[in-house]
């Protein structure tokens, strides 16, 4: 920028110089923008190309040395964003695959465990039922040994009431006849 002033400020100068000697009679440039534009323009245009194309040109080439080294910097993001997303859209998936086994893995386990289960409380059933058969029969031999008990003390009361009637001097002496012959003849 300050170029730019100089070189406006410089023009102006050669203006005034000018100006001063065509007042003499001699040759020289007329700055008056609205007598001669043209002229002006051309030769500022010279002016700040011939001066400002080194500084101009060096301003461009950084600039555009910025810009692709910019361009390249996004380029290698983009390829490494890409090589990342690539690699974990990967283990995406194979975290998926290792979720699909654990569950598969988890179903099969359940599946096992309420077979194990069933068969478990089958088991338990079948030896409840054996235990409430055991104890069933037990009960029942029981009641059975003591009803045996009871008819026998029943039939011996009952005989020891009907025998002093039943038995007479007559029917003893046979009963002891008998017995007398069953255990001689028995002998023989």
């Amino acid at each position: 920028m300050e170029i730019f002033l100089k070189l406006a400020i410089g023009a102006n100068v050669l203006g005034a110089e000018a100006v001063e000697s065509a007042e003499v009679g001699s040759f020289g440039l007329n700055f008056n923008i609205f007598e001669a534009n043209l002229v002006n323009l051309a030769i500022v245009a010279g002016v700040l190309i011939y001066f400002g194309r080194g500084f101009l040109g060096k301003t461009l080439v950084d600039r555009r040395a910025a810009i692709e080294t910019a361009l390249k910097d996004a380029e290698d993001r983009k390829k490494k964003a890409v090589s990342a997303l690539a690699e974990q859209q990967q283990k995406l998936a194979q975290a998926q695959g290792e979720a699909d086994k654990i569950r598969a893995s988890g179903q099969e386990a359940a599946a096992a465990a309420k077979a194990e289960i069933a068969a478990k409380a089958e088991q338990d059933i079948q030896r409840m039922r054996e235990a409430a058969n055991q104890d069933l029969n037990a009960d029942q031999a029981r009641v059975i040994n003591e009803l045996r008990q009871r008819v026998a003390a029943l039939a011996i009361q009952r005989v020891e009431s009907e025998l002093p009637s039943r038995l007479n001097d007559s029917v003893q002496q046979q009963l002891i006849d008998r017995s007398i012959a069953m255990l001689v003849g028995g002998d023989q």
